[in-house]
């Protein structure tokens, strides 16, 4: 699949658009002097997410409403590790699976 990168207009491949892309970002943490205050409107738009989560209505105090933002957040990024641990087993029973098939290919079985 080709696309045209859209500062240069060549057409590149999926895998050199993120190449690319890559090396611009890095270009750019490169010539960031504070990272932490280039990310802290993110930071602070996700605890504000987390804040409307548990208090939608805003009727806890400040200290208990971040507190519980907090638990969620972590329960947040807790389940998503959760997430990759599985896919990550899942694509290994896969590629389990397939390398019995080579094997089984390789020395004249019927794989299928």
């Amino acid at each position: 699949m080709c696309s045209v990168f859209p500062f240069s207009g060549a057409y590149l491949s999926t895998s050199e658009r993120r190449l690319a892309a890559q090396a611009a970002a890095h270009t750019s943490w490169a010539h960031t002097p504070d990272r932490n205050a280039r990310t802290a409107p993110a930071r602070a738009a996700l605890m504000a997410r987390f804040e409307r989560e548990v208090d939608p209505d805003g009727t806890l105090p400040p200290q208990e409403r971040a507190k519980r933002a907090e638990s969620a957040r972590k329960a947040y990024f807790l389940n998503l590790s959760l997430k990759s641990a599985r896919a990550r087993r899942a694509r290994a029973v896969v590629a389990e699976g397939d390398a019995a098939d080579a094997e089984l290919t390789a020395i004249g079985g019927d794989a299928a």
